[in-house]
C-alpha cells in the first residue's frame, strides 16, 4: 500500500519535533500515525515504550502492509519496537484475537513498561479489557495535573488505569484517591503505583453515582425499576483538584453515563465535591460534540448550580493527535473556581 506508506512517512517528518521534545521530558508513550487525520481511516500506531501497537477498526490490514508500516517506524525511529496488531474492525470494536494477519511474538505480548512525564506505566498489548492501559490523548492533562498538584487533595474520577492519580502523586499532592467501578483497572493502577517507589495513592472500587453522591453531600438512589444495589459508604467531603473523564455512554443500576443528552448529571455532584477557590478538569470525548457548545453547557450549569467558575481555559491534545477542522475528538476544559 504504498499510499499508506506515503501518509505514515510525512506523519512521522511532522512529529519530529514533537517526538524529540517529548524523549526530552522522559516520554515514550505516544501516537504515531492517527489514521482518521492523516490519511487511513481507522487505523492507528501507537508507541508504548518497547512496543508498537498498530490497530485497525474499520478493516483489517493486509500483511504486507502491517510489515512495511513496522519496517518504515523501525528505520525512522532507530528502533526495534516490538509489533503488536489488535484488529478491531469486528462488531463492538472487539479485538479479534484468532489474529489471522500476524500474530505477535510471545516477548511482545508480556509485560511491558512505558513512560510518560517520567513516570513508569504498565504496557499490555493484549488483556482482558479492549482498550490500552493508557490513553495517549490524555497526556497533556496528565502532565497539567502533575504541574499543579502540589499540597492539593485530588479525585480522580472514573480513573481507569490511575495514570492522573499516578501524576497528582508524583506532582506532590497531599492526597490522591482513584475512584473507578472496575477492579482490574485499578489493580492496574496498584501496578502502575508500585512501578514507582514514593508515590501513594488511595483507591476507591465504586459505581460512580453513588460515591459522588455520598461526597457531594446528595441523597443517593437507584434507577427506577432497580434494587438499591451494594455501595461502599464515604463521608461528604470536597477536594482541590477533582478530573472528571467519564466514558461516552454506561448504564448501572444506579445511573446513565451520557455524554450527548446528559453531561449535567455527571457534572453536578463533581463540581458540589469540588472545594471552594478548587479547580475541576472535565474532558468529553465524543467527536459529535462541539467544544463551544459543551463549554456554554459546563459553564451554565455551574452557574445554575451556585458554583460560577472564575476563570476557564481548554486544554487540546498534543500534536500527536492532530486535527484538521481544530476540534479534536477529546475535549478538556479547566475551571477555576
Amino acid at each position: 500500500m504504498p499510499a499508506l506508506n506515503q501518509a505514515l512517512r510525512a506523519a512521522l517528518d511532522a512529529r519530529q519535533g514533537l517526538l524529540d521534545e517529548l524523549h526530552g521530558q522522559g516520554t515514550d508513550c505516544y501516537r504515531l500515525f492517527h489514521g482518521s487525520q492523516e490519511g487511513a481511516p481507522g487505523l492507528t500506531a501507537d508507541r508504548y515504550g518497547p512496543q508498537l501497537l498498530v490497530q485497525s477498526f474499520h478493516q483489517s490490514l493486509e500483511r504486507d502492509a502491517l510489515l512495511d508500516l513496522h519496517a518504515t517506524v523501525r528505520q525512522r525511529l532507530g528502533l526495534d519496537l516490538q509489533l503488536v496488531y489488535n484488529d478491531r474492525s469486528q462488531g463492538n470494536s472487539r479485538i479479534d484475537r484468532s489474529d489471522p494477519v500476524y500474530q505477535a511474538e510471545p516477548a511482545a505480548l508480556a509485560d511491558q513498561v512505558g513512560h510518560e512525564w517520567g513516570l513508569n506505566y504498565r504496557v499490555r498489548g493484549r488483556h482482558p479489557g479492549q482498550d490500552p492501559l493508557l490513553f495517549l490523548d490524555l497526556r497533556n492533562a496528565r502532565g497539567w495535573v502533575k504541574a499543579h498538584s502540589a499540597g492539593k487533595s485530588v479525585l480522580n474520577l472514573f480513573a481507569y488505569t490511575c495514570g492522573v492519580g499516578l501524576c497528582a502523586a508524583a506532582g506532590g499532592a497531599s492526597e490522591v484517591v482513584n475512584l473507578d467501578f472496575a477492579e482490574g483497572n485499578l489493580a492496574v493502577g496498584r501496578e502502575n503505583l508500585a512501578l514507582n517507589p514514593g508515590l501513594a495513592m488511595d483507591f476507591v472500587q465504586s459505581d460512580y453515582f453513588p460515591a459522588i453522591r455520598q461526597l457531594a453531600g446528595l441523597p443517593v438512589a437507584a434507577r427506577r425499576g432497580h434494587q438499591l444495589p451494594h455501595y461502599p459508604r464515604l463521608q461528604p467531603r470536597q477536594f482541590d483538584l477533582v478530573l472528571l473523564d467519564p466514558p461516552a455512554w454506561a448504564k448501572s443500576a444506579f445511573g446513565t453515563v451520557d455524554l450527548l443528552r446528559d453531561y449535567q448529571s455527571l457534572l453536578k455532584p463533581a463540581l458540589l465535591a469540588t472545594a471552594a477557590n478548587g479547580t475541576l478538569i472535565c474532558c468529553n470525548n465524543l467527536a459529535r460534540v462541539a467544544l463551544d457548545d459543551w463549554r456554554q453547557q459546563v459553564l451554565r450549569c455551574a452557574e445554575k448550580l451556585g458554583r460560577p467558575v472564575r476563570d476557564w481555559q481548554s486544554l487540546p491534545p498534543a500534536a500527536d493527535f492532530p486535527s484538521q477542522d481544530g476540534q479534536p475528538p477529546l475535549k478538556t476544559l479547566i475551571l477555576h473556581f
